[in-house]
């Protein structure tokens, strides 16, 4: 198979085997626990973890983290160094901008807009209203 890279990717963390796969649509790092849309793009040096389930048309920027058993639905925009909490659920076409951070178990509301830099804490929820964009 010369010339392709290899799909398979191995870590030692804690003593321990941690095994990610490369999604073909960018070539970010997806946990063979996890479910990611064959269309989603997850950025190269993007990480999603097991039992996370990533949405048709979602974007994952360059260094942003899907924790574990996080929910993105469809046509989600995360932006640059996000970090989706354990168990957070982000609705369809919910946009997180860059430096986002997302506590356990928040959630996004569909179509809602969080700014740069936003820290949510666990269980919050964001809703379409939370934060003022300008027009």
């Amino acid at each position: 198979m010369s010339g392709r890279r290899s799909t398979r990717v191995e870590f030692e963390e804690h003593g321990r085997r941690v095994v990610y796969r490369r999604h073909r649509n960018g070539g970010g790092l997806v946990s063979p626990e996890a479910r990611v849309d064959p269309t989603a793009f997850v950025a190269r040096d993007a990480w999603v973890e097991p039992g996370a389930r990533v949405g048709s048309g979602t974007n994952i920027a360059a260094g942003a983290w899907i924790d574990a058993n996080a929910q993105l639905g469809e046509d989600v925009v995360v932006g640059k160094y996000v970090h989706v909490g354990a168990g957070s659920v982000v609705g369809d076409g919910a946009h997180l901008a860059d430096a986002v951070r997302l506590g356990a178990g928040a959630r996004v509301e569909a179509r809602a807009h969080v700014p740069a830099d936003a820290r949510v804490a666990a269980g919050d929820v964001v809703t379409r209203g939370t934060y003022r964009i300008a027009a």
